[in-house]
């Protein structure tokens, strides 16, 4: 098997081991065995289980990332942005084999690699957005950044909640729900304007933002 190959598989393993079990509980004969390998192979790749863990944190938090990063760059329309970054989320924790609960549930994030790793996803995740919107309303990069907070937690909250509460309502009007939300408010930013007070105009009726 192409070295590729096996890394994907090893990967692929160690998702479902660790999802299952947590790392703490998880060993690498257990990783070895769901892949169908040998220790040495296994170890061949990653040196240890923290290394491991560590690869496969960074290649879902990656998609994540480039998910929020497609959501702003691939429209100008700010009310389809909103519905591309909730979207994103929903997607996420949607995926096979529940990585998410690696990135938003891990029971290692006071290991400092760990932590470091979860924390500059969060923070390219909000560039992205404080970006796309400081540029769009003229509001400071701290207000932006307040705002870009506020979305990426009720979309990370409300999408992980629908998950464990066995996808109540279908996804397509879940994300249309908390999309209408979030857009009630953000609409409320006028474009290229600097805003200094809280008393802000709304946009009129069927203004996309």
């Amino acid at each position: 098997m192409p070295r590729w190959a096996r890394r994907k598989q090893l990967l692929r393993a160690a998702r479902e081991v660790f999802v299952a079990q947590g790392y703490h509980a998880a060993a690498m004969d257990d990783i070895a065995e769901r892949a169908g390998v040998s220790k040495p192979v296994l170890y061949q790749h990653f040196p240890g289980k923290l290394d491991l863990y560590l690869a496969l944190l960074e290649t879902h938090a990656s998609e994540l990332v480039q998910g929020i990063r497609d959501a702003m760059a691939n429209t100008t329309d700010n009310a389809d942005r909103v519905h591309n970054a909730v979207s994103a989320y929903f997607d996420f924790v949607d995926s096979e084999g529940e990585a998410f609960r690696l990135v938003f549930e891990t029971d290692l994030r006071n290991e400092p690699s760990v932590r470091a790793l979860v924390d500059g996803m969060s923070s390219q995740i909000n560039d992205a957005i404080t970006d796309t919107i400081a540029a769009d309303t003229g509001l400071t990069r701290e207000r932006a950044r307040l705002l870009s907070v506020g979305l990426t937690g009720m979309s990370e909250i409300t999408a992980r909640w629908w998950l464990d509460n066995d996808r109540l309502v279908p996804k397509p009007e879940a994300v249309q729900l908390v999309e209408s939300l979030a857009w009630r408010g953000i609409s409320n930013f006028p474009l290229l304007e600097h805003l200094t007070t809280p008393d802000l105009p709304a946009l009129g009726p069927g203004a996309t933002g």
